[in-house]
């Protein structure tokens, strides 16, 4: 059973609904976030991410200079080394104006509520203002692509504070509690095709994909690109009204095994997103029923791992908004690291 909304079953809604932060309001929000120091971390991260997509395929040679404890060893130039009898390193020119492609899944799924009892559309979009703005910092172009089983939208890929706007509004118009069911799928082989230069993709879903069905579509992908996934993770549809933490705190792990636990839940029915089921109030807060759904889901998320695992993907799962810089943050890390 798809992760449940509070609330009535899913139907029409208008798009843009009042309360929710305007593109410009939350691409402000978002830099409001990204103290100086995280700034300069951040938008390096994502600098040496392109260096390990880029390499040698996008960089200009500058200079040798002297080896130094946290250079990367496969700069070394090891002829210029051995005339020099020390190590010394390759500087280049980094490469400026990359593409950084947003993959986002806005299947009917998206329309249920996430860890943190925010909509996981809300939290989609502030991930993709969170790398749309560290690569804007950068003067990165930023492409979109995002939908579902009914319809594809594109962007191409732009520069600049206007052009972020833009895709942010256009990726707000695209979700709906009445979309068509989630294709990621389909999205992944739209952004092979649209993306011919190597870049940055983002692929933003939730913690139920990519699954198997996607997986011959990130294998592609890999193949051109460097890949990145971002993960919303459900809201606990099993718990009756308890609270799952400080709001404040900050995960930073990733692992997503504890994600089942009971969170805050609105009194009231919980529906299906993608079914309309509605599931019974009376299995909401008995201990076999929620040890059961904690089981499968900890199932569900080790398989997943394990495919963007042997896919040499890495990822990240997100709670709500409050978390969602510092693991994509944490993600960049690991990556630079090599870790997975």
């Amino acid at each position: 059973m798809t992760p449940p909304l509070p609330g009535t079953p899913p139907g029409p809604s208008p798009r843009g609904s009042a309360g929710l932060p305007s593109a410009r309001a939350r691409l402000s929000a978002v830099r409001s976030r990204l103290a100086l120091p995280l700034v300069r971390r951040a938008t390096g991260l994502l600098e040496g991410q392109h260096r390990s997509v880029y390499r040698g395929h996008g960089q200009d040679f500058d200079d040798l200079r002297v080896y130094q404890p946290g250079d990367d060893v496969g700069d070394i130039d090891w002829r210029a080394s051995a005339r020099t009898g020390s190590p010394v390193v390759k500087r280049y020119v980094a490469t400026s104006n990359v593409a950084v492609v947003l993959v986002v899944d806005t299947g009917r799924h998206m329309s249920a509520t996430a860890a943190r009892g925010e909509d996981k559309a809300e939290v989609a979009q502030y991930v993709v203002a969170i790398v749309a703005q560290v690569a804007q910092q950068r003067g990165d172009r930023v492409a979109l692509v995002a939908g579902d089983a009914g319809r594809v939208e594109h962007l191409p890929a732009r520069a600049g504070r206007t052009h972020l706007e833009v895709v942010l509004r256009r990726l707000e118009r695209t979700f709906d509690p009445a979309a068509p069911p989630g294709d990621l799928p389909r999205l992944l082989d739209r952004a092979m095709r649209q993306t011919v230069q190597r870049s940055l993709v983002v692929v933003v879903t939730d913690e139920a994909r990519p699954d198997e069905a996607a997986r011959a579509a990130l294998a592609r992908l890999r193949t051109r690109h460097a890949v990145l996934v971002v993960q919303v993770a459900d809201a606990d549809a099993f718990a009756w009204d308890v609270a799952a933490g400080p709001p404040g705190r900050l995960v930073g792990s990733s692992s997503a095994r504890e994600r089942g636990r009971p969170t805050r839940v609105r009194r009231g029915t919980v529906v299906d997103a993608e079914s309309g089921a509605v599931l019974p109030g009376l299995l909401r807060g008995r201990r076999r029923a929620v040890e059961a759904a904690h089981r499968a889901r900890v199932a569900r998320h080790d398989r997943t791992t394990a495919l963007l695992a042997s896919l040499g993907i890495p990822s990240v799962v997100v709670e709500g908004t409050h978390d969602a810089l510092d693991e994509f943050v944490a993600l960049l890390e690991r990556q630079r690291r090599g870790g997975r």
